[in-house]
């Protein structure tokens, strides 16, 4: 395949936002090792960024369903992976081939809360694909830093009757991990899978004890 430079400068693009915008991207489960149908919580509008951020740190390839709306006004989304509700057929080529395909359930973005509804196209996709359908919850939240962290729990792959309970039970879950958690440090048992921008108080606090130690007042 050539060498296409639209292409790259968009995927450049896309990391330096995830890279600069968020403090990091943290992710728990059972991650597929190939081909796999995400659906996932849509409940911000990182979403989607995260998850490329995901599979391009483990090398695979990367699809995600929009509306034709979206797509119409976002025309060089493509380039990046997204695929229209027509293109279904496209979607289970890429699954068979190894990629991972991102279908929101809800259908649209939706405030931030339970699943509202679960749609029948990530299951269908995955049932002629013949790849895992598997539950996804997304949070990108504002905690104790100052930049906001995205957190992906990964559940286990279900069948399509399923999906409803299993990813109201992932993002329950989740929920309840950063209700509980300390907001200063990441949440426990997550692997920070990609780098991120730092807050002032971090970029502060090795001045801070070292002005500290030097005048006396540590």
């Amino acid at each position: 395949m050539s060498f296409d430079p639209v292409t790259a400068l968009l995927n450049t693009s896309v990391r330096r936002s995830v890279h600069t915008d968020l403090r990091g991207v943290w992710v728990r489960g059972p991650l597929p090792g190939g081909g796999a149908v995400l659906a996932p919580n849509h409940h911000s509008w990182w979403d989607g960024y995260v998850l490329r951020e995901v599979t391009w740190v483990l090398g695979l390839d990367f699809r995600v369903l929009m509306t034709e709306g979206q797509l119409a006004r976002f025309p060089f989304l493509r380039r990046l992976g997204a695929l229209g509700t027509r293109d279904l057929r496209e979607a289970v080529r890429a699954a068979r081939a190894g990629a991972w395909v991102v279908v929101f359930p809800e259908g649209a973005l939706q405030p931030a809360g339970p699943p509202r509804g679960v749609q029948p196209g990530a299951a269908w996709i995955a049932r002629t694909a013949g790849v895992p359908l598997v539950p996804v919850a997304l949070r990108v939240t504002l905690r104790g830093a100052q930049h906001p962290e995205a957190y992906a729990r990964f559940g286990r792959a279900v069948a399509g009757a399923g999906l409803g309970e299993a990813l109201t039970h992932e993002l329950t879950t989740l929920d309840a991990e950063l209700r509980e958690s300390d907001p200063e440090a990441p949440l426990a048992g997550y692997l920070r899978l990609s780098g991120g921008r730092g807050s002032a108080q971090e970029r502060l606090d090795l001045p801070g004890r070292a002005l500290a130690w030097l005048t006396g007042e540590r």
